[in-house]
């Protein structure tokens, strides 16, 4: 069952056309990434999602209804993971989770969900007194303490230690294990491919390539086969690259290696085409 049914979406401002045209489809229990860069039109879209922003055309269903028109109850079913957030620095985090679970009508326990979010040392402190990750996991607390059925999750590491990151991304895959679905906009590259099922990328106000963080823009259908001999250094692409280290068994080679496009690679690409 999709939760997110997008079709021809479009959304300017002025004279300058942010969305384009775009189609997307997220299915239940999926981890989607939304890849962009600035003034792709990425947070144009996921704010016409969250029902913060109106379209100008375009159909759009989440989890049922069209964001333009549906209620709190329609809401109460989201987590959102902003950027940055308002702040209550005399709060302590127990208590800033307790309140914030308050407004949901079937929220996760919240001393449950800060040892989650690894702040059970850092439940009674004030929020003022935190690092910039600290409080980062503080946002993402927030955003799942609701118990959603869909998340966004919007730059969700940053200020994160590699272990945080680490950490955290166990607990996405456990609420996408649990149901939960998520959609991911994120400019660490390696961070979507570790989570996401499938990406889009954003370029212009289009979509410009979905597919498998495995596949997309192609990126599945060649190698790089390189290596060393006594007539020097050589590199061939080929879409077979097993055919290739069968003709390459020879004395004195050596430095062979079998590479593939990174997702960043294609990514700069398909941004720049889309440009």
């Amino acid at each position: 069952m999709a939760v997110i049914e997008v079709s021809e979406l479009r959304k300017a401002y002025g004279g300058h056309t942010a969305v384009d045209g775009v189609d997307l489809r997220v299915e239940r229990g999926e981890v989607f990434g939304l890849l962009g860069p600035n003034g792709a039109g990425k947070t144009t879209t996921v704010e016409i999602l969250e029902g913060h922003r109106r379209r100008d055309g375009g159909e759009v269903r989440v989890l049922g209804d069209d964001p333009a028109t549906a209620g709190r109850r329609w809401r109460s079913r989201l987590g959102i993971v902003l950027q940055s957030t308002t702040d209550a620095p005399e709060l302590t985090v127990r208590e800033f989770v307790r309140h914030v679970a308050g407004y949901y009508p079937a929220p996760r326990d919240p001393d449950a969900v800060i040892t989650q979010c690894g702040l059970a040392e850092k439940a009674g402190a004030k929020l003022r007194t935190l690092s910039g990750g600290q409080r980062r996991r503080v946002d993402v607390a927030l955003g799942i303490v609701g118990n959603p059925e869909l998340l966004f999750l919007d730059e969700p590491t940053t200020g994160f230690d590699p272990e945080a990151r680490r950490q955290f991304w166990t607990l996405i895959r456990g609420l996408a294990a649990d149901g939960t679905t998520i959609v991911l906009t994120s400019h660490y590259l390696d961070e979507v491919e570790a989570l996401a099922g499938r990406l889009a990328v954003l370029a212009g106000g289009r979509i410009v390539a979905e597919g498998t963080p495995q596949d997309i823009g192609g990126r599945a259908g060649e190698s790089t086969v390189s290596w060393r001999d006594s007539d020097g250094v050589h590199r061939v692409a080929t879409p077979d690259p097993s055919a290739l280290l069968a003709t390459l068994s020879r004395p004195g080679l050596t430095d062979l290696r079998v590479e593939r496009r990174s997702l960043e690679d294609v990514y700069l690409d398909l941004i720049g085409e889309g440009r």
